[in-house]
C-alpha cells in the first residue's frame, strides 16, 4: 500500500450500521485502536440512535441523521496528528448503535401458581401467560445502567429480567383488583394496561417502555377447572332428577346397543327407553295447544316385571337368549348342567349355574322317576 493510500485512509472514515439479526439491541463499531477520524461520515438510519463515548465517558447521543466529525467539541482522533507517537493515537472513542425499534412478540409467563383471594371462590391458585413488547427510549440511561461496555447486546440479555419484573407486577395487580375469576376473561385488556403502567416506572430506570402487554390467558388448576366443568354441566340440565332420568335412559340405550345382549336385549332396551321418554315428555316434550283436562285419570298400571333371559356358554361357543322356563328343561334333558356358565344383562361377568341363585333352584328338585319303573 502506498503513503497516498495510507494518507486517505486516515482521512476518511465511514460509520454505519444495518441490522439483520431482529434481537440486537446495541452494537459496538469496530474499528482499529477504537480510532474515529477526522472528518469520518456518522449515518444513523431510522429507528436508531448513535451514542458516542469519548475517553470512557459518555459525550453525546445522535439521532437519525448524516454526521461530520469534524467540529472542534469532537477530539481528531487520526495518527497524523501525533507522529511522535508512533502512528498510534492516544485519544480512544467509541460509537454505541442502539436499536430504537420495538421488539414485538416476547413471551412471559407465570413460573408459580399465583395465591389470589377471590370474592366468590376464596383463596385461589391461578396461571397466567402472554406476549409483550418493548423498547429503548432512552440510549444513554440504557447504554450505562444496562449494557456497558458490551460490544453486541442482545435482548436475550435482558428479557429475563424484564419477565421477573412483569410478573412480579402481575401478582400484585390481580391480587388487589378484587375482580372474579369468572370476569377475569372479559377485563384481560384493561388488566394489561393496568400491569404496563405499573411496570413503566422501574423500565423508565432503564431507559426502556413496554407499549404493549398482552394478556392471553388466566387459568386454575386442572382439578379447579373440572370441578366448574361439572357445575357448569349441572346448570345446563337443570333439575338433578330430570338429570338422572336422562342418564338413566342413555344407559339403557347403551345396554341395548351391547352386541352379546341380543335381539331380546335390544327390545328391552327401546321398549324402557320409551317408557323413560314418557316419563320425561312433561317438562320437556311438546304439550298440545288447548286439550281438557280430565276430571279423573286413573293411575296406570305398573309395568310388568322384566324377565331375565340367559345365555349359555358351550365348548367355547355362546348360544340363547333362553328364558328361565327354557332354561329348567334344559336342565330336565341335561343340557344345562351345574357347571355351565350362563350370563344375563346385569350380571358381572360368566358365572356357573349353580352360582346363580336364581338359576340354582332348578338342580335341587329333581323329576319324579318315569312311569313303569
Amino acid at each position: 500500500m502506498g503513503i497516498f493510500d495510507f494518507l486517505t485512509g486516515e482521512f476518511i472514515d465511514v460509520i454505519h450500521w444495518v441490522d439483520d439479526t431482529r434481537d440486537t439491541m446495541v452494537w459496538r463499531f469496530e474499528r482499529e485502536g477504537h480510532e474515529i477520524k477526522y472528518g469520518a461520515k456518522l449515518t444513523v438510519r431510522e429507528g436508531q440512535a448513535a451514542v458516542f463515548v469519548h475517553e470512557g465517558q459518555l459525550a453525546d447521543v445522535f439521532t437519525p441523521g448524516l454526521y461530520m466529525l469534524e467540529t472542534n467539541n469532537m477530539p481528531i482522533l487520526t495518527t497524523l496528528n501525533h507522529w511522535d507517537h508512533g502512528f498510534k493515537s492516544p485519544f480512544k472513542s467509541e460509537i454505541y448503535y442502539v436499536n430504537t425499534t420495538r421488539f414485538n412478540d416476547l413471551k412471559w409467563g407465570t413460573k408459580n401458581p399465583i395465591i389470589a383471594r377471590d370474592p366468590e371462590f376464596g383463596p385461589v391458585r391461578l396461571r397466567a401467560f402472554g406476549t409483550y413488547s418493548i423498547r429503548v427510549v432512552d440510549p444513554a440511561r440504557f447504554l450505562t445502567e444496562i449494557v456497558g461496555t458490551d460490544g453486541e447486546f442482545t435482548m436475550d440479555e435482558i428479557s429475563f429480567q424484564i419477565r421477573n419484573i412483569i410478573v412480579q407486577e402481575f401478582s400484585r395487580v390481580i391480587a388487589g383488583s378484587g375482580i372474579p375469576v369468572l370476569d377475569m376473561a372479559a377485563n384481560t385488556a384493561d388488566l394489561g394496561k393496568l400491569v404496563a403502567a405499573e411496570i413503566s416506572g422501574t423500565l423508565a430506570e432503564y431507559g426502556l417502555s413496554m407499549p404493549e402487554l398482552y394478556i392471553e390467558n388466566i387459568s386454575l388448576p386442572p382439578a379447579v377447572e373440572e370441578a366448574m366443568d361439572k357445575r357448569t354441566s349441572m346448570g345446563i340440565v337443570g333439575d338433578l332428577g330430570k338429570y338422572t332420568q336422562f342418564s338413566a335412559a342413555e344407559a339403557m340405550t347403551a345396554a341395548a346397543q351391547n352386541p352379546a345382549g341380543g335381539g331380546m336385549a335390544t327390545g328391552m332396551g327401546a321398549g324402557m327407553g320409551l317408557a323413560m321418554a314418557q316419563q320425561m315428555s312433561g317438562p320437556w316434550g311438546a304439550r298440545p295447544a288447548a286439550a281438557p283436562a280430565p276430571q279423573a285419570a286413573a293411575a296406570p298400571p305398573p309395568p310388568p316385571p322384566v324377565e331375565h333371559v340367559w345365555h349359555t356358554a358351550v365348548n367355547g361357543e355362546t348360544k340363547g337368549p333362553f328364558s328361565k322356563a327354557a332354561m329348567g328343561r334344559m336342565a330336565t334333558a341335561g343340557e344345562l348342567t351345574r357347571e355351565t356358565y350362563v350370563w344375563t344383562a346385569g350380571q358381572d361377568g360368566w358365572k356357573r349355574a349353580e352360582d346363580v341363585s336364581e338359576l340354582a333352584q332348578l338342580f335341587t328338585i329333581l323329576p319324579p322317576p318315569p312311569p313303569g319303573t
